[in-house]
């Protein structure tokens, strides 16, 4: 049995979590077999109508207000994560030239040509001849040897795809939720690299902090590396802590009229006379947010929109604390699950993302680099490792902790009745009937469920496919046997 532990050492006055073993006995409540109940709505384990509440699980917190990490402690795992972690791209440091055959491997990083049949919502087969045409709009050939490196900003919520296409394509006849070309979603106000442009221009590859991808270019504006990067620096700003809020509707703007900004968005506050009207409303009962917005050439300016000061934000990133990881969690209950951030929501390594990036914490994008980032704590596992060890590890498990399994990833919420209860975002979800069979639950959105009976198939739980634990927000330890 191997359960490999990567430190990294979270030795930062102030900001280091208790490990595992040291917790008082209040904290960790150790799970035991049990019969789940399911209720007459059917899904497993959630008995009580308040389960759904996030006071249910913080009111029976220990210390729910404990800071799990400081201000300087997250930003010196941020810095680590970008040093360390091959997913995520520092362009601060990115070169003055981008050289071609680092511009042709992201390309060819982003997609790769299918072995298999693809489905359009139709239910058609996709011809070779339409797939051949999407690979030719990347338009490889025309990478140059090195070119300069371009900056933009987002200026609206834009999807990221895997090839410069709007069209959906997807695996299984019939399963039109899960489009294989749907990579990411980009939110308002992020910086890019420019790397690429597609064969018919409306198209550009683009380099993000988290992840590399074909955006639509009516969604960037270019502008100097300078203004681009000295954008996401500026003080003072709104962070957006509610799920999704949107900025007030404008005829004179509209190019920054209700717009989606995502929980975790940091925006800075446009200078403005507090008694003059911004975009023909008075500006006093919202906040005035400076905005990227793209010109008629595709270049970048600024614009002012209002925040109403109803929307959930905040002057600066929530404290990392356990009530406050279930509390930004719960905002998302009951959103409709969206493969690669499509819908206008998000997937459940998206969910956790934006749930940590209210608190300041950075993220890889996808679940196969979370789980074994070299920044973040965590522990690994090998499909031979014993139930032993691994029901151990789950009882061990903290408010906040991140269990992953072979393409999902769900949030630790607490304990009770012997269980160990989640949060996740999940496009399914099964568990064993009392005549032994697989019981399938539609779940396809934001959902609180126990992780004991949860099953991965027929034979596996999850607790048997568990792949990692990661604990962004402390010092992970195995208990000693």
């Amino acid at each position: 049995m191997r359960i490999t532990l990567l430190a990294v050492g979270l030795l930062l006055a102030g900001g280091i979590s208790q490990p595992l073993h040291a917790l008082p006995p209040a904290t960790i409540v150790a799970p035991v077999a049990t019969a789940a109940p399911v209720p007459a709505h059917g899904v497993v384990g959630i008995i009580d109508e308040a389960m759904l509440s996030p006071d249910y699980w913080t009111s029976a917190m220990a210390a729910p207000d404990r800071v799990l990490l400081d201000t300087p402690a997250i930003d010196a795992q941020n810095r680590r994560l970008f040093e360390l972690d091959g997913s995520m791209h520092d362009l601060d440091k990115l070169p003055a030239r981008l050289d071609g055959n680092q511009v042709r491997k992201w390309l060819d990083d982003a997609s790769s040509r299918p072995t298999t049949p693809r489905w359009d919502v139709e239910g058609d087969e996709v011809a070779v001849e339409a797939i051949d045409a999407m690979f030719a709009n990347t338009a490889v050939q025309a990478v140059p040897a090195d070119q300069a490196t371009r900056y933009g900003l987002v200026v609206h919520r834009t999807d990221m795809r895997g090839l410069p296409t709007t069209m959906r394509i997807f695996s299984s006849r019939g399963d039109t939720d899960i489009d294989r070309l749907q990579e990411s979603a980009l939110f308002p106000g992020t910086p890019v690299v420019i790397a690429h442009e597609s064969a018919d221009g409306e198209w550009l590859f683009v380099i993000s902090p988290r992840y590399a991808a074909w955006v639509d270019k009516h969604h960037v504006a270019e502008g100097s590396r300078a203004k681009v990067l000295g954008y996401t620096t500026e003080s003072p700003y709104r962070i957006i802590t509610g799920g999704v809020e949107r900025t007030v509707f404008t005829r004179e703007e509209p190019r920054v009229s209700q717009l989606q900004l995502d929980m975790g968005i940091r925006l800075p506050l446009a200078d403005v006379p507090p008694n003059k009207p911004v975009n023909g409303q008075h500006p006093y009962a919202a906040y005035v947010l400076q905005m990227p917005v793209r010109n008629e050439d595709g270049s970048l300016g600024m614009a002012p929109a209002l925040l109403p000061r109803r929307a959930d934000s905040a002057a600066d990133y929530l404290a990392l604390t356990p009530a406050n990881l279930v509390d930004q969690g719960f905002k998302f209950l009951g959103e409709r699950y969206g493969w690669g951030h499509a819908y206008g929501t998000r997937d459940c390594s998206g969910f956790v993302s934006e749930i940590y990036r209210s608190m300041g914490v950075e993220l890889p994008r996808n679940t196969s680099a979370q789980a074994v980032s070299p920044a973040l704590e965590h522990i690994t596992f090998e499909r031979n490792d014993d139930a032993a060890k691994r029901k151990a590890a789950v009882a061990q498990l903290q408010v906040g902790d991140l269990v992953y399994i072979p393409g999902h990833v769900m949030m630790v919420i607490g304990h009770h009745g012997g269980m160990t209860y989640l949060i996740h975002d999940t496009h399914g979800g099964r568990y064993s009937g009392d005549d032994g069979e697989l019981v399938s639950m539609a779940l396809n959105g934001v959902v609180v469920t126990p992780l004991e009976p949860m099953m991965f198939s027929e034979t596996e739980s999850y607790i048997d496919r568990m792949t990692s634990i990661v604990r962004p927000h402390g010092a992970l330890r195995l208990p000693s046997h």
